[in-house]
This record gives structure tokens, C-alpha cells and sequence, in this order.
């Protein structure tokens, strides 16, 4: 049975991110991040969740995605591995921060978490 308790050290890694990279669409009030164990999954390291209008309607939430790190998988990576593995999650979230998810093919890909991993780097080096 997967078990999830809350992440506050990959929210403040996501904070920084968020604020070191100028995402400013994304309210990070508006996002929960947790740590699942338990989980049957043999590759993936994290996973963003949207919750939809009616969704949030419906529980009485204003949170709008849910970032998901799988314990196994995350907990063992080093600095630069969170780093991009969070960046990849946040890069998910559209600019309208309505519960929708940008895909892969056209935005959230492999040169473009590179990228924003590099420009993370280096503006916090310097």
C-alpha cells in the first residue's frame, strides 16, 4: 500500500527553484509536495497531479497541483538529479495555473529541463 506524508524539503527545493528561475505564474500556495513510499513504479522518480475545478470545487481547496516525489527513487539522487527532477515537475504547470498540465513533446522535455538547470546553476553560483 503506497503511503504519502508531506515533503517540506522538496517544497523548499521547488521554492527556489520557482524564485531562482522567475516562474512567477506559478503560486507555490497553491501546491502541495509529498513523498510517497510503497509505490509498485520501477522508473519514475516524481509526478505532478492536477486537480481540476470541479475538483477543487468539490473538496473545498484552493490547491490546484499536488508534486508527488516516489521515496525509493527520489531519496537517492544526488543535488543536481532533485534539481531537475523538480525543475521537470514545475514545468508541467501552465502559465494559466488553472489544473490543467503541459506535455512532454511540446514543452517539458529532457533539453529544456537542461536548460533551466543550467540557468538555475548559474545564477546561483553568482
Amino acid at each position: 500500500m503506497i503511503q504519502y506524508q508531506d515533503a517540506p524539503d522538496v517544497e523548499e527545493l521547488a521554492r527556489r527553484i520557482v524564485l531562482t528561475l522567475g516562474f512567477t505564474h506559478v503560486d507555490l500556495e497553491r501546491v502541495r509536495f509529498v513523498r510517497s513510499s510503497g509505490s509498485r513504479s520501477r522508473f519514475t522518480l516524481a509526478r505532478i497531479h492536477a486537480l481540476s475545478n470541479l475538483w477543487r470545487r468539490v473538496v473545498g481547496s484552493r490547491i490546484t497541483y499536488v508534486v508527488e516525489v516516489i521515496g525509493e527513487r527520489y531519496d537517492g539522487l544526488g543535488d543536481a538529479d532533485k534539481e531537475k527532477t523538480i525543475i521537470h515537475e514545475v514545468l508541467h504547470i501552465p502559465r494559466a495555473f488553472g489544473g490543467g498540465l503541459r506535455s512532454h513533446r511540446s514543452h517539458v522535455n529532457r533539453r529544456t529541463v537542461e536548460r533551466f538547470h543550467r540557468l538555475y546553476r548559474q545564477d546561483r553560483r553568482g
